[in-house]
């Protein structure tokens, strides 16, 4: 619903900054997020705001960051693709392909270093894996026995080019990091039950010593790769494939699943929809009333190495 309202809205010339929607692949987030503590670190990549969410991020915070606004969880500086947010250890997203995975390793060495029972999980795409930083750091998690999470959210595109164009066919990105001594798993990325199973039994493994584990869940994005539109007419995808990645929608499944098996009804879903509709117009009505930044913030809390 978040999403999808930024998408409704973004035309409204209001939100300027590049905006990377991650409908259709929530269940990832939705899954993982659930398992992880407060105090474990996450680290995310553009299209940041399920993993954001998940973690317990600010909604309001993360709408008027998108709005530019200095009341945004990075002041106004950052945008859609460069969220923070300390108070739940959601350590920040990049725009740069595999960017995170070090820094998520390197937080694991501070949680061994420091004998905490910390998780450290870095989200990432299926182009990451093609950057040769993937390699480096999946090698040093295994040998320092370090209590990364390693969550590949794969949704066969890297903006418009397919996997076939990008790796070698037949290749299963999931014993990349078997093949580097990575205990790894492959799951559907729509399926919010086995991902929580999975994801759970790992992270229970990893806070008693069991070090890194990787996980590779095939999903799909539904809206363009930068951007509030549907881009189907570009040609980079079918419309048949479109059409068989819609009807395995996380939400609507899972939802059927719940009402199935009587742990909720439609009518208590339709309440949790409203009170989330509630919580994005607040959440929209804060970034429209909050201030822009002044100038002399401008230099304020940027770091470069």
């Amino acid at each position: 619903m978040v999403e999808e309202t930024i998408a409704r809205r973004y035309s409204e010339w209001k939100m300027r900054c590049p905006t990377h929607l991650c409908t259709g692949q929530e269940a990832v987030a939705a899954a993982v997020g659930q398992v992880l503590k407060k105090d474990d670190f996450v680290l995310s990549t553009h299209r940041a705001h399920g993993h954001y969410l998940s973690k317990g991020g600010n909604l309001s915070g993360m709408i008027a960051e998108i709005y530019g606004k200095e009341t945004g969880c990075s002041r106004g500086k950052g945008g859609s693709m460069h969220l923070i947010d300390l108070d739940v250890n959601f350590m920040g997203s990049t725009a740069i392909v595999g960017g995170t995975i070090p820094l998520g390793v390197g937080l694991g060495l501070s949680i061994k270093l420091k004998k905490t029972d910390q998780i450290s999980c870095v989200f990432f795409g299926d182009a990451a894996v093609e950057e040769g930083v993937f390699y480096e750091s999946v090698n040093f998690a295994v040998l320092k026995k370090l209590p990364v999470l390693f969550i590949c959210e794969n949704n066969f595109y890297s903006v418009y080019s397919p996997l076939k164009v990008r790796q070698p066919e037949g290749r299963e990105i999931y014993k990349l990091a078997q093949a580097i001594g990575c205990q790894s798993e492959q799951g559907d990325g729509n399926n919010v039950l086995e991902m929580y199973n999975k994801v759970s039994s790992a992270v229970n493994s990893m806070r008693n010593g069991g070090g890194p584990y990787f996980f590779e869940f095939k999903t799909y994005r539904w809206r363009e790769h930068c951007g509030h539109n549907y881009d189907n007419d570009l040609g980079y995808r079918t419309q048949e494939e479109y059409n068989f990645w819609k009807e395995r929608d996380p939400v609507s499944i899972f939802e059927t699943f719940l009402i199935k098996e009587s742990v909720i009804t439609k009518n208590e879903i339709n309440k949790i929809e409203i009170n989330i509709q509630n919580e994005l117009d607040l959440a929209f009505k804060f970034a429209e009333d909050s201030d822009f930044p002044k100038d002399d913030e401008a230099f304020k809390d940027i770091y470069a190495k």
